[in-house]
């Protein structure tokens, strides 16, 4: 049975156009890795739980905001490893510094028997679309372009900064 996942995708817009709010992931294993490791807030949808609601849970769980409607779909993709992730857009804003992340346990040092806690998320920052796609995760990069795609639609995505 294919696992799913839900996740929010913040946006605002500045003078100097859009940009998102992505998250970098905690832990041992991601503290020196910056380019392509940055990610969308998600996680797995419960059973029974409607995606949106899951979103919406694991965006306050792993940053401790809160986000407000109306919610964009950004529709799904399935990753290399076969879990589908669907992902919402909303427009707000939140400062960074505010960030309050859940925890999670792990054995370390590895085979040390020992067991340390690490945030979910160790920061949060809002990048233009340009900078975002470099630092995103690459499966997750098309969510940035879905992004961005449906805002030109709705007139809102004229971001100076992009070139192409």
């Amino acid at each position: 049975m294919r696992k799913n996942s839900a996740g929010l995708l913040p946006y605002r817009i500045t003078a100097a156009g859009v940009e998102v709010l992505l998250a970098h992931p905690g832990g041992p294993f991601w503290a020196k890795k910056d380019l392509g490791a940055w990610m969308i807030p998600k996680g797995e949808v419960g059973p029974g739980e409607a995606p949106l609601d899951a979103a919406l849970r694991e965006f306050t769980e792993e940053t401790g905001f809160t986000a407000r409607g109306p919610f964009t779909d950004l529709g799904a993709l399935v990753q290399r490893g076969g879990k589908a992730v669907r992902i919402w857009a909303a427009q707000g804003d939140c400062d960074p510094a505010a960030l309050r992340p859940g925890l999670f346990e792990m054995e370390w040092p590895p085979r040390s028997g020992r067991s340390a806690s690490f945030p979910e998320i160790d920061r949060v920052a809002w990048f233009a679309l340009a900078e975002a796609e470099t630092r995103i995760l690459a499966s997750q990069r098309p969510f940035l372009q879905r992004l961005e795609a449906r805002l030109a639609a709705d007139g809102k995505g004229r971001n100076p900064g992009r070139s192409d």
